[in-house]
């Protein structure tokens, strides 16, 4: 890996090396090492919690293959495509199950047991054993999906490629994340975190812990096992006070309950309306 990651710098700083075969072959193996899962844009520490190493150099691999790579036109069926791209394939082989018309493009993970739905996953993501990725869900590049995660109809995660050092978007084992909540610019939800429907969270997004007596706040981070649901806060502006948006922590998920619980239920344990 260090003479690929080598070849990988090189490139990124002096951008007529991708003439060189040397240097495509290199881009190639890694995006190859990405599609089998054998390489990470990043990967979890020694450490339990938001203790990712990020892989830069690999993220700078997955730019670097797109200027390497010619317009196509892909037939599928009745589907045309016209991309640069390819389309991952060989899903009988990796244990994985696709709903037409679901798309992954090469370079991105998917473990066995994984189901998508009609729904959309992006070069360099990772996403774990038995995920369901559900209809028009889209996992963007780079993004790392735990194993036994839940992305309900319409979640939106986002794609973090540039700056190379930024962390992606990661959602650890077991969380259950809501319809059409969005997360985005390398926010982080710990692990069987229930996250409810609507919810937005970003990098800077406050996230406030109501439980206890005083509130405790968080920015872009979801501590595992916490229950959130979309919040507001007031804000003063020239124009006269505005509520803008927030997330709120309003319990644990408890040990009883059922990892595949649904959202709902996870909800109503905290008498939130669903």
């Amino acid at each position: 890996m260090s003479e690929l990651q080598h070849l990988i710098e090189a490139a990124w700083n002096d951008r007529s090396l991708l003439q060189q075969t040397a240097t495509t072959e290199a881009i190639q193996h890694v995006i190859e090492e990405l599609d089998k899962g054998r390489l990470r844009v990043a990967q979890p520490g020694a450490t339990e919690g938001a203790d990712w190493q990020v892989n830069d150099w690999v993220k700078k691999a997955v730019i670097l293959y797109f200027p390497i790579r010619q317009m196509e036109t892909i037939e599928l069926g009745p589907f045309e495509f016209r991309d640069k791209m390819r389309l991952k394939t060989n899903y009988e082989q990796q244990g994985v199950r696709v709903v037409p018309p679901a798309v992954a493009r090469y370079g991105a993970f998917l473990a066995p047991g994984v189901i998508m739905m009609p729904s959309y996953v992006n070069i360099g993501a990772w996403v774990g054993e038995g995920t369901m990725v559900d209809t028009w869900a889209t996992v963007g590049s780079c993004a790392q999906i735990g194993a036994g995660v839940h992305l309900s109809g319409g979640v939106g995660i986002g794609g973090v490629l540039e700056p190379v050092q930024a962390a992606p978007v990661i959602v650890e084992d077991g969380a259950f994340v809501g319809s059409r909540s969005i997360l985005v610019e390398g926010c982080f939800v710990g692990k069987e975190a229930v996250i409810g429907a609507g919810v937005t969270i970003t990098g800077s997004t406050r996230i406030i812990d109501v439980t206890g007596t005083e509130p405790k706040e968080y920015r872009g981070y979801v501590p595992a096992r916490s229950v959130v649901i979309p919040g507001s806060l007031p804000k003063q502006f020239p124009a006269g006070e505005y509520h803008v948006p927030c997330a709120l922590i309003i319990g644990q998920r408890k040990p009883s309950t059922d990892l595949k619980t649904s959202l709902n239920d996870a909800l109503r344990e905290h008498n939130v309306a669903v």
